[in-house]
């Protein structure tokens, strides 16, 4: 991923633990979740403010299948992802990656 699509690093490493969660739960289910998350990504880039806002700056688009949400900001012409947010954690734990 990296450079390919704009996550910052903290959202890229929660994405990865995610999917290596799902994996080791159950084989095939983390490239599951990767995939539900990549699609979501799609929608979002194709339709950035489909989303209602989520903070000041940012929405949240949720997953249909995992309880996870993308939260991401478009700055300019770019998304960035802020967090792959797994819904039953503290809601704002990611606030500061803002800055």
């Amino acid at each position: 991923m990296g450079s390919e699509l704009p996550f910052l690093d903290e959202a890229e490493a929660e994405f990865y633990d995610a999917v290596a969660y799902y994996e080791a739960c159950e084989s095939g289910l983390g490239l599951e979740l990767a995939r539900e998350v990549f699609t979501a990504i799609d929608r979002i880039i194709a339709f950035s403010e489909a989303w209602s806002p989520y903070s000041n700056r940012t929405r949240r688009c949720l997953l249909k299948r995992f309880p996870y949400g993308i939260v991401y900001r478009r700055l300019d012409d770019v998304i960035v992802i802020f967090a792959v947010m797994q819904l039953n954690r503290e809601p704002d734990y990611w606030k500061n990656r803002l800055k």
